[in-house]
């Protein structure tokens, strides 16, 4: 989806809780898992970044915080008043589950009028695409999804819009300066 077509989602997203879980999602690269897992401690406001604990792998890891994303957990934080989980299921003492997480997303995109097949995986794919299309280093992207593999991380590539037409063959910037020279 496009930098558009995620926002278009936050927009009808009235819920505050619904969209601080799909916005802290989109803005840190999360999993499902990890989203439901999050407590209120992995939120480090002072570093601006999240801490992701016994993501896939049982590996921990550092995402991104962004300042949006901070407001509307603090907004969030006002309203709601969670003990433990950042976003509790029923009764306030367990996560909320994934299936839970899917079913907000799918009522927000049927709100959009997105025909699109979405998921909360493609929040997370749509985080490393549009980094990568904004110029972050893939090993810098790496590391924020928790890829123990850089190939795991190439598969965001194809997924790229490349302007092509800006892209310069090597042969030609080599001709261009012999071209210079001859002049």
């Amino acid at each position: 989806m496009s930098p558009e077509e995620v926002n278009s989602i936050f927009d009808v997203t009235e819920n505050l809780k619904h969209k601080a879980i799909l916005m802290t999602i989109y803005s840190a690269g999360l999993r499902v898992s990890e989203v439901c897992n999050l407590k209120i401690t992995d939120i480090d406001s002072k570093n601006m970044q999240i801490l992701i604990k016994q993501g896939k792998g049982k590996k921990d890891r550092y995402s991104l915080l962004s300042e949006a994303n901070l407001k509307i957990l603090r907004e969030y934080w006002i309203r709601y008043h969670p003990t433990e989980y950042l976003f509790s299921g029923n009764g306030h003492t367990h996560a909320i589950t994934p299936r839970t997480v899917q079913r907000i997303l799918e009522r927000s995109m049927k709100k959009t009028g997105i025909t699109k097949h979405a998921s909360i995986h493609t929040l997370r794919h749509c985080f490393a695409t549009h980094l990568l299309e904004n110029g972050t280093d893939i090993c810098y992207i790496q590391r924020l999804l928790g890829h123990r593999n850089i190939t795991t991380t190439t598969i965001y590539l194809h997924l790229r819009r490349l302007d092509l037409l800006n892209i310069k063959s090597p042969l030609d910037t080599f001709l261009d300066k012999k071209g210079e020279r001859d002049d």
